[in-house]
């Protein structure tokens, strides 16, 4: 009988030492590019509690796991779960909302939608954004008469496709108690002919927007929900949103702690300094979802709007500069009080002269520091003498940005237009770069931010031979730029960017192999699907 027994046991004993360990999903049968140090490719990959267990070939996968669920993905690419490196999640959403101004060809076409949208919604303050009248025929500041004459008492606010101006009519400038005599910093207030033409650039916008009626709660809710389905359409899993509240931070806590709200987010405290305060003496905080550990600052406005700050007069404005949207002694103090804690700073830098302002400032209050991964967001125009102070700052970019505004860039810029949108200056300088798109200025999807990263061209596959292309990107930089180098930025690389094993089981199905495909057929690529924790979160 003791014979028997341990016959038994010794075969118990060796049975569950050949059971294959149980897991959720495997993949199989795929393309898989794990944007590892080796940048390798892969056939398959084991899946368990939202985290990846291994990446392997199919061999290796189906011997080793028992899985819940198999995955043919019969053939397909697949990558990590694209991160918007740069956007407004939140404003996307928002933007819903509101009169959408984008893709206009003339101030008649702006009129047209706002009286649609009125029609439709009737709201007691008109909002709206999205024109640019670069895009027009009279490519000139439009004036607020039209609306005036039309809406002589429904307030009026529609923002440039950059934020960075706006337009009121009467109603709103009486709303907000602005007039010919108000005092301001930072921007501009036009005038002609002593009389104000409803046009409002930079910090004085604040001016007519603190009258706005305020976004009830149910609306934001709305509006968030509305920007993940947006987002994970295009395979998003994780955006980095340019700026919020500390309400709109607790609003997408609650969110994705109810289960409702699925998105990462990595938040920018906008910079305000009862917020900003909260948060430094609160500390970083982080959740599987949510990583609050940087603020957001202005140094100056857009080039399109011509407030970004240029060390040079405007090509197109003579003895026009731009300007700073704050003293330099302000910057280099949230600056210095930033390096006092664990919290990165993530500047809006447009400008050659504001961009040259943060480096040095960046630069001075670090220099003891390491490991810090502050960020310059947007680097749009960098002086060539000023690139190398990227060695240890973060170029964050928006490769779209290069595309929309190169047929008048020259014209803000002239010759200086060699030193804007460098991105491969820029990554050369850093030895990384993150890539993002800004929408809701430009559009969501992250396959043409990788598009106009490598081919340098628009949507018309214009210019021919590419914008400025000494400064394109290799696929690999592109596709790093969205994944594991946008994750590094956000101190996340340990936990996404790439496809590893104890890594969050964040991909993104494409319908063809982004990295081989001709160029041409860049622009026809689209996701199949979107996976976040492992849980599929979007279908074609």
């Amino acid at each position: 009988m003791r014979t028997y027994l341990l016959l038994i046991a010794t075969c118990i004993f060796f049975t569950s030492c050949t059971l294959k360990p149980e897991v959720d999903t495997i993949i199989i049968n795929a393309n898989i590019y794990t944007v590892n140090d080796n940048f390798d490719v892969a056939q398959a990959m084991a899946i368990k509690d939202g985290k990846i267990v291994e990446v392997a070939s199919n061999l290796e996968i189906k011997s080793k796991y028992r899985p819940e669920y198999i995955n043919d993905a019969q053939g397909k690419t697949i990558v990590p779960g694209f991160i918007d490196a740069h956007c407004h999640f939140l404003g996307l959403g928002l933007s819903k909302q509101k009169v959408d101004l984008t893709g206009t060809n003339s101030f008649e076409e702006v009129i047209a939608r706002i009286v649609a949208f009125q029609k439709d919604k009737n709201v007691s303050y008109i909002t709206g954004r999205g024109w640019d009248q670069n895009d027009w025929d009279i490519k000139e500041y439009p004036t607020k008469a039209a609306l005036d004459k039309l809406f002589p008492n429904t307030p009026i606010a529609i923002r440039r496709i950059d934020g960075h101006a706006l337009l009121a009519n009467q109603a709103a400038i009486d709303l907000a108690g602005v007039t010919t005599d108000t005092k301001f910093s930072g921007g501009e207030i036009l005038q002609k002919d002593g009389e104000l033409t409803g046009i409002f650039i930079d910090m004085p916008m604040d001016l007519i927007e603190h009258k706005i009626p305020s976004t009830p709660k149910k609306q934001k809710i709305q509006a968030l929900l509305d920007a993940q389905a947006h987002s994970f359409y295009f395979g998003l899993t994780t955006v980095d949103d340019a700026g919020l509240s500390r309400s709109a931070i607790e609003l997408i806590d609650s969110l994705q702690k109810s289960g409702d709200l699925k998105m990462r987010v990595y938040a920018m405290i906008s910079n305000q300094k009862e917020d900003v305060d909260y948060y430094l003496k609160r500390g970083i905080y982080k959740t599987d979802l949510l990583n609050v550990r940087s603020v957001k600052v202005y140094a100056d406005g857009a080039l399109g709007s011509r407030g970004a700050a240029l060390k040079e007069s405007y090509s197109d404005k003579h003895n026009h500069f731009g300007a700073l949207l704050s003293s330099p002694a302000s910057f280099k103090e949230i600056a210095i009080k930033l390096a006092n804690s664990e919290f990165q700073m993530n500047a809006h830098a447009i400008g050659d002269s504001a961009n040259a302002m943060l480096l040095n400032i960046y630069s001075e209050v670090l220099k003891d520091k390491v490991n810090r991964r502050w960020r310059i967001e947007h680097a749009q125009v960098v002086s060539a003498d000023d690139v190398a102070l990227f060695k240890n700052i973060i170029p964050s970019v928006q490769p779209t940005h290069a595309t929309s505004d190169m047929y008048w860039a020259k014209d803000r810029l002239g010759d200086r237009v060699k030193d804007a949108y460098a991105y491969k200056k820029l990554l050369n300088a850093h030895g990384k770069i993150a890539l993002g798109t800004d929408f809701p200025i430009e559009k969501v999807s992250p396959l043409l931010t990788f598009y106009a990263a490598v081919a340098r061209k628009d949507l018309q596959q214009l210019p021919e031979n590419g914008f400025q292309i000494e400064n394109a990107l290799t696929r690999e930089e592109a596709l790093k730029g969205m994944t594991i180098w946008a994750a590094y930025a956000n101190f996340e690389e340990d936990e996404k960017g790439s496809l590893e094993a104890g890594k969050f089981a964040d991909f993104t199905i494409l319908n063809k192999n982004i990295m081989v495909i001709p160029e041409n057929e860049l622009l026809g690529l689209f996701v199949e699907e979107t996976y976040v924790n492992g849980e599929i979160v979007y279908k074609k």
